[in-house]
């Protein structure tokens, strides 16, 4: 039989809360350009429109200094709206060279 007594006092406490989740915010960088601007970035940073019409992202952007970010921005935003246009072009006036074809040349 077991030497342990029948009702053993055991302490109940109430769970420890979980801190509260973090707000969208909060890991987002703000960054302001040309004074009344003001965008919002995760650690991945902004994304680049390529000349070719791909994404991507600036590979060092989180160890960039605060001015060397705000410069960057200043110059990616400009290039990318240039980019995007210049893709919109392409898309409602493709070259003859660039146009789909679905003949087969033998």
């Amino acid at each position: 039989m077991s030497n342990a007594p029948e009702h053993e006092d055991v302490k109940t406490t109430a769970p420890l809360a979980l801190p509260p989740p973090p707000t969208e915010d909060a890991d987002a960088e703000k960054i302001t350009v040309n004074g009344n601007q003001t965008f919002k970035f995760d650690k991945l940073g902004p994304v680049v429109v390529n000349s070719d019409g791909t994404l991507s992202r600036i590979a060092n952007w989180e160890n960039m200094a605060p001015i060397e970010k705000e410069r960057t921005l200043r110059l990616l935003v400009a290039r990318n709206q240039l980019r995007i246009a210049n893709q919109e072009k392409q898309q409602q006036n493709p070259a003859d060279g660039e146009k789909l074809s679905i003949s087969q040349n033998a």
